[in-house]
């Protein structure tokens, strides 16, 4: 999928979000789709990947039909779509997926497969949680199959993380290693929804 196709697709879930055909929230991307295809060129069929409630982009790219995450959205899953035969996984809790994806990179290691590892997807307000810290420091002690993406859009719901957490720079910010990619962008749509007042 190229970044064409894969604004097309949200500009589409917009659309209909906006005429109020899907009746539950959606948390859209877009502006960084460079920085998405080009960690996805890492990611291999047999690797897992965990997101956010924001996960649309990583679905796509992880080879799931796009009629079937439409399917979802419409239905009202947008927030947390899990797709288990692409090993792909999402949750709307606030680092909800990332001690499941450490316990996922725990048992790869310990049952000697060679042919996978666990990428975890996260905002960049929860990676100032405490659960973040914790996941990251453990994977990073116990030499753990994973690795760690930070999306930084500079927003926790409608408020500057920056400003949330009285810093000018946040934890992991510029990180790039072994473990951890951070990449900052400035997204199209809001937090949540696209732009009109829908009432469910």
């Amino acid at each position: 999928m190229n970044k064409k196709e894969l604004i097309q697709f949200e500009d589409e879930i917009a659309k209909l979000f906006n005429a109020g055909k899907i009746r539950a929230p959606v948390h859209l991307y877009k502006g960084n789709e460079d920085q998405i295809i080009d960690i996805f060129k890492n990611i291999k069929k047999n690797d897992w990947v965990f997101c956010s409630w924001r996960s649309h982009y990583q679905c796509l790219l992880k080879g799931v039909p796009p009629e079937n995450i439409k399917k979802e959205i419409l239905e009202g899953r947008s927030i947390s779509l899990c797709f288990p035969e692409h090993k792909i996984f999402s949750s709307a809790m606030v680092g909800g997926v990332l001690p499941i994806a450490v316990g996922t990179a725990i048992s790869i290691k310990y049952s000697k497969e060679k042919n996978s590892k666990v990428y975890c997807f996260m905002g960049e307000m929860t990676a100032e949680t405490g659960i973040a810290h914790e996941s990251i420091k453990y994977s990073r002690n116990l030499k753990l199959p994973i690795h760690f993406i930070v999306e930084d859009n500079e927003k926790s719901v409608c408020t500057d993380t920056r400003e949330a957490w009285n810093q000018k720079k946040l934890s992991f910010e510029g990180k790039n290693d072994e473990y951890i990619t951070y990449y900052k962008y400035k997204t199209t749509y809001p937090h949540a929804g696209a732009g009109k007042r829908v009432q469910f």
